[in-house]
């Protein structure tokens, strides 16, 4: 087992009405198997999930990417906007 780090940002801390937590997870999962696991912990996250923006230790992450033990996850909404 690994043990990371996953930090949620914005409406995404709302939803799971948690900032921070520790997770153990299985070696050689990928992000897109994490963001499945944290759907099933937190469903309300379920909508948000196909667009969110992940980092893993302050570099961003695809839904391929491998997470590294001790790794911090860093997980953001979707950003919208921007200059007209």
């Amino acid at each position: 087992m690994k043990s990371i780090t996953i930090l949620f940002f914005a409406n995404l801390k709302d939803i799971t009405g948690e900032r921070k937590i520790m997770k153990d997870i299985l070696p050689e999962i990928t992000i897109a198997e994490l963001k499945k696991q944290l759907i099933q912990d937190y469903p309300g996250l379920g909508m948000y999930m196909p667009a969110v923006i992940v980092s893993i230790n302050h570099e961003f992450a695809g839904n391929d990417a491998n997470i590294p033990n001790e790794a911090e996850i860093a997980i953001f909404p979707p950003v919208s906007g921007g200059m007209k």
